[in-house]
């Protein structure tokens, strides 16, 4: 059986799901990969602030950067800057994604007692998969940051927050159901909130609480939410394996291999 043929009876009988069991392995799982991905996301942190300091720096002075923050607003924008800015973060996602679907790799593998290191989680940049994981994300930040900038520009930003958090709640299981479930992004996105919608709350729950605990890393120097944040990453990828089973993990997962 598939992973898509798990997903149709799902749709048709609903899943069951245990708070306690998901949150425990979630836990074990973690301990297993915290400091190879906190290495991972502070080594990621550094280029994404060399990236954007460099920006500024090349194009600003710094006595004019914070009035040209403050003139950067979405409704001072106009619609071709609209559509540019919402090009720009979907290819930055589309970008990124890659990276996380590595850090769900190395969950997969510590789960299965196999070894992994920090180059794990860039495996997917020349993975058959890449392009896949390139797409799904773009096209949910199209939608959600079109949706944000539509709001914002009527005076709703408020319910354009909401509705985007919405959204990556009820996709989040798009990546692991593409690289574990062989997925197409459309198949992945629509069958992640497939999912999450036959156990709303419990998913909610578990998210939650997986959001809260990763974030206490920012408390004193803020360093420590590098090696927490991976905690919200071994939860996404525990309920994927509670739900779909990491049986239904493809073949395809060795580097190179063509997809038939």
């Amino acid at each position: 059986m598939t992973a898509k043929n798990t997903i149709e009876e799902i749709k048709n009988y609903g899943h069951d799901i245990d708070f306690s069991d998901v949150f425990s392995k979630s836990f074990e799982n973690y301990k297993r990969i915290a400091l190879q991905a906190g290495i991972v996301f502070i080594l990621f942190g550094m280029v994404v602030c060399s990236v954007v300091i460099g920006t500024f720096a090349a194009f600003w002075c710094a006595s004019a950067i914070t009035e040209t923050m403050d003139n950067i607003k979405l409704e001072n924008l106009s619609p071709i800057m609209v559509l540019l800015y919402i090009l720009v973060v979907s290819l930055l996602s589309g970008l990124v994604t890659p990276i996380s679907a590595g850090i769900m790799k190395m969950a997969d593998q510590a789960s299965a007692n196999q070894e992994f290191s920090i180059a794990t989680a860039f495996d997917y940049y020349r993975s058959v998969y890449f392009k896949e994981l390139f797409v799904a994300p773009m096209l949910i930040s199209i939608f959600t940051a079109g949706t944000f900038t539509l709001l914002q520009s009527v005076g709703i930003s408020a319910l354009g927050v909401f509705i985007t958090y919405v959204i990556y709640f009820f996709t989040f299981l798009t990546i692991p159901l593409i690289i574990f479930g062989n997925l197409k992004a459309i198949d992945a996105i629509q069958g992640s909130c497939i999912i999450v919608s036959k156990q709303f709350l419990i998913i909610l729950g578990l998210l939650i609480v997986a959001a809260i605990l990763s974030f206490l890393g920012m408390i004193g120097f803020c360093i420590g939410i590098f090696f927490t944040l991976p905690f919200l990453y071994s939860t996404y990828y525990c309920i994927y394996d509670e739900i779909i089973g990491s049986g239904y993990k493809s073949e395809l997962e060795d580097i190179g291999k063509p997809m038939e």
